[in-house]
């Protein structure tokens, strides 16, 4: 004898702390990479024997804000599920 009991799902609605988690991530390795990239910038700085930091150029600063918002394109994709290429 078979019984054919079709169980319904009850659905919580969706909780909100992932979105906290993914923020807490994003926050900590910004810090950890501008962090790394300050020691980088600041060790180059005094190897070249400068006695303060460089002067950043225009075009420089462009350059690394293009860079910037090409890397944040990057990881939106990567929320996006996949979807397109």
């Amino acid at each position: 004898m078979t019984t054919d009991s079709t169980q319904t799902e009850t659905h919580a609605p969706p909780s909100d702390a992932w979105k906290f988690q993914i923020y807490l991530l994003g926050a900590l390795v910004g810090l950890a990479v501008g962090l790394l990239a300050g020691h980088f910038f600041v060790r180059v700085s005094e190897e070249s024997g400068q006695q303060g930091p460089a002067k950043l150029k225009t075009m420089d600063a462009l350059k690394l804000a293009i860079s910037v918002l090409g890397l944040v394109r990057q990881v939106t994709d990567l929320g996006a599920g996949g979807g397109k290429k």
